[in-house]
């Protein structure tokens, strides 16, 4: 079954599940706030590298993470 939400929505919701904050994020991949931030509103996608750290920070699985992209 496919789901409908949107990679960002889903990041997000992953996020939140870690009770993390977009900052949390963004400095545990040394990045600004507002690119996780662009992230989640779906104005951007994160660069490849960032994507199995992202699993770690949020504490999911690959799957979990893109799982909105099939």
């Amino acid at each position: 079954m496919v789901s409908d939400i949107t990679f960002g929505e889903n990041l997000k919701r992953l996020r939140k599940r870690a009770r993390l904050t977009q900052n949390d994020v963004a400095e545990a991949l040394n990045i600004s706030r507002q690119s996780v931030s662009k992230w989640e509103k779906d104005i951007a996608l994160p660069q490849i590298s960032f994507i199995i750290p992202l699993t770690k920070i949020l504490n999911c699985t690959l799957e979990e993470l893109l799982g909105s992209l099939k």
